[in-house]
Formats: structure tokens, C-alpha cells, sequence
């Protein structure tokens, strides 16, 4: 749960902080807390659910979620590689870092399809990273790391391939993250970004795409609907993820965050959905209004010239 999910909550308990740095450690502690309670498998982000994905998914991996997981993660995660011009056999040759990976999920589900040379995850929770580190590393192929995405602990040129899901909008200086992107990329390499976007953060992204010229934005591809689709899926009664979300021993704050059968966590504000809870938390404004009005969930993919 790298991503937006907890984030989401995260950024309502804290809509008035002003400082970056704050907010950064507001970040790493609200993920801390997850990593306490999230199961391997069962959630890593809001999820997407394309039938064509699904057969590109299926065809690579056949049953890719063995019933561990409903599969919306995964679909998402696997978006972020269409689109690039790599063959399965390429990535053998290939780095990847994954900036904002959480508990690493989605990053080992990544290397087990296509099996990377070196694969790299880093996230601002300290404690997401040593539960990576302790269930996923495998030595040099697959390690994860702590750190800021505004300032990457690597050196120029040292990777093939960035990705970054559903974790950029929580950033307090997305340009800044960008020029370390670049940094970090070798030349010809591909940045690889899958998002949640307001409107006041769609018009910041197409003013650095425009900007920043250390990449050539190639694709773009809206997955809204998509996205929107496995929403509803883990909001219906009796889901994968009520069922999961039921079981965890998780801590009041947490539950209060994630809402009835946790569907704030699941990305219930972005197809317009209201709990009784979160009405009621809302009203003794023990939880402030939604922060993010969300109009679009899209994938973008650039290549470093």
C-alpha cells in the first residue's frame, strides 16, 4: 500500500499542514502504521480492472493471484509496463526503481513477471521497508531502500526504468521529483508514472511536461474508469477485500481512516461514495472534508532522451 489508499486518509487528518517536511513525516508515519497490519497480497493500491489487461496479465501469468488477492493491484502495477518497448527477455538486461514502493508488493510482483537484472524499491516509511526488506529482498536482485523521492540516494544514470504508482500527488514538490527522476535515469531509459490527478494538480503535471525537457512524454493513457471499476468491485458486500479488511487487528486511528469496511482506504471518495461514519465524523469534524477532488486517474510514460 505504497500508494494513495492510505495516503487519501492520511491527507484529511492533515489538511492544514503548510510544511513540507511535516507533511513528509506525516507520510512516512501514517504508512508506518500500515505496515503493522497489512497482510501480504491483499491490497497495495486502489486498483484497476481492464479485461484486456486482465488477458495480458493472464497470458504472461496464469493465475498471477493463486486466490490471494483479487487482483486490482496487480492490474494496475501491470499497467505500468504498457507501453514500453521492452520484451519480457529485455528486462534480464535491465534496472528498475520503483520511487514510493510501500511495503514492496508491487515491485516483487513486477520482478516475478519479468525478472529484472536489478530492482530497486524506495519509500519514506521506515518500517514499510524493513518489512520488504525481511519478506521480498532477494539479495541484488530485488532490495529496497528508505528515502525521500524528492532526493534520490543514487547516482546519475544508474537505472533503465522508473515507475511510480499511485504516490507522486502526495509529494510536496512533484518538479523536484521529476529532475531526479531524470537524474537517475540513463539516457534512453523511461520514466513510467500511474496516478490520481485534481485539477490543480493535472494543470502543475501538464506544466512540467512541458518544462521540463529532460523527457519525451510518449503515452498517455486515462484508466479513470478502470480505476473507478475495481472501486466499486471491493466497495460490493462480501468482496476479497471486505473480507480481508474484516479480518486485520488494526488500531482506532486506522479504522477510523479507513472507514466502514475500509472503504476510504479502497478509494471510496473517488467514485462519490459516503459512509454514515464518515458523515458523522465529518459533521464533529473529527475528520475534515475530503481534501483532493479528484477528476482522473491516468498513466503517463516518457522516455529520457
Amino acid at each position: 500500500m505504497a500508494n494513495g489508499n492510505a495516503a487519501t486518509g492520511l491527507r484529511d487528518l492533515n489538511a492544514g499542514i503548510p510544511d513540507a517536511d511535516q507533511l513528509k513525516g506525516a507520510v512516512s508515519a501514517i504508512y508506518d502504521d500500515v505496515a503493522s497490519w497489512s497482510r501480504t497480497g491483499d491490497f497495495w493500491n486502489w486498483g484497476m480492472h481492464c479485461p484486456n489487461v486482465l488477458d495480458e496479465l493472464t497470458d504472461l501469468c496464469p493465475n498471477f493471484n493463486a486466490g490471494v488477492s483479487d487482483g486490482f493491484s496487480e492490474q494496475l502495477y501491470f499497467q505500468t509496463l504498457r507501453g514500453l518497448p521492452y520484451s519480457k527477455n529485455d528486462f534480464k538486461g535491465l534496472t528498475v526503481l520503483e520511487v514510493g514502493c510501500g511495503m514492496g508488493e508491487g515491485l516483487n510482483f513486477l520482478t516475478r513477471l519479468v525478472d529484472p537484472a536489478r530492482a530497486v524499491g524506495l519509500d519514506i516509511s521506515a518500517a514499510a521497508i524493513r518489512r520488504a526488506n525481511a519478506l521480498l529482498a532477494r539479495g541484488d536482485r530485488l532490495s529496497y531502500v528508505e528515502g525521500d523521492a524528492e532526493r534520490l540516494p543514487f547516482g546519475d544514470g544508474e537505472f533503465d526504468l522508473v515507475i511510480n504508482v499511485e504516490s507522486s500527488h502526495n509529494y510536496p514538490d512533484v518538479e523536484r521529483f521529476f529532475r531526479e527522476v531524470a537524474r537517475v535515469l540513463k539516457p534512453g531509459g523511461h520514466f513510467s508514472l500511474i496516478d490520481v490527478f485534481d485539477p490543480r494538480s493535472s494543470a502543475r503535471f501538464g506544466t512540467l511536461q512541458r518544462e521540463i525537457t529532460d523527457f519525451e512524454w510518449i503515452h498517455e493513457r486515462d484508466v479513470t474508469e478502470n480505476v473507478k471499476s475495481a472501486i466499486r468491485r471491493r466497495m460490493a458486500p462480501g468482496s476479497f477485500f471486505r473480507r480481508e479488511y474484516a479480518r486485520k487487528q488494526m488500531p482506532l486511528r486506522a479504522r477510523i481512516i479507513g472507514g466502514i469496511g475500509g472503504a476510504h482506504y479502497a478509494g471510496a471518495d473517488f467514485v462519490g461514495h459516503r459512509d454514515a461514519l464518515s458523515r458523522v465524523l465529518e459533521l464533529a469534524r473529527i475528520r475534515p472534508k475530503f481534501v483532493g477532488e479528484y477528476e482522473s486517474y491516468r498513466h503517463h510514460l516518457a522516455r529520457r532522451p
